[in-house]
This record gives structure tokens, sequence and C-alpha cells, in this order.
């Protein structure tokens, strides 16, 4: 998944998987949360908003449920959420 960096309230970067309707937020410090079932629409808004963060609150975080995931790429240069997203 190709991450976007931005710099809105806490988000650091922001990505979306048409095929697998998932969107993966990282916060300031390096945490990042995966979305299931994240329309392409919100998607779109989400990105073009004039303010990603408070839509980010308003519209992701209260509406879909959040999984923790790894953004460290593993030593043999594998990134860990291929293996969870596939």
């Amino acid at each position: 998944m190709e991450m976007k960096k931005v710099n809105a309230g806490k988000l650091r970067a922001i990505g979306y998987d048409e095929s697998k309707r998932t969107l993966q937020v990282e916060l300031e410090g390096g945490s990042a949360l995966a979305y299931a079932n994240v329309g392409a629409s919100i998607w779109r808004n989400f990105q073009s908003s004039g303010n990603q963060w408070s839509y980010y609150r308003d519209n992701i975080e209260e509406e879909y449920t959040a999984q923790p995931v790894s953004t460290k790429t593993s030593s043999n240069g594998k990134n860990p959420l291929d293996d969870l997203f596939k």
C-alpha cells in the first residue's frame, strides 16, 4: 500500500488499498492503524479534505474499528503488512 505523507494533527501518513477496501493511517510517534471495509468515497473525501485530522476523527475513527499494524520492515526487506493484507 502506498502511503502519502501528511502533516495534519497527529496524522503523519495515509494510504488506501481499493481492492481490499483498507485504509491505513500512521500517527505521530510511529504507530499505525488499519481500518477494513472503508469505501473509496470515504478515502477520496479524506485525502482531499481541507482538515484531514478533523475528517479522520469524525468519519473514520468513530465509524470504523481499528487494527494496529506494524510499519517496520523486517530484516528480509519484506513489509509485514504484505502478509496481513493479502
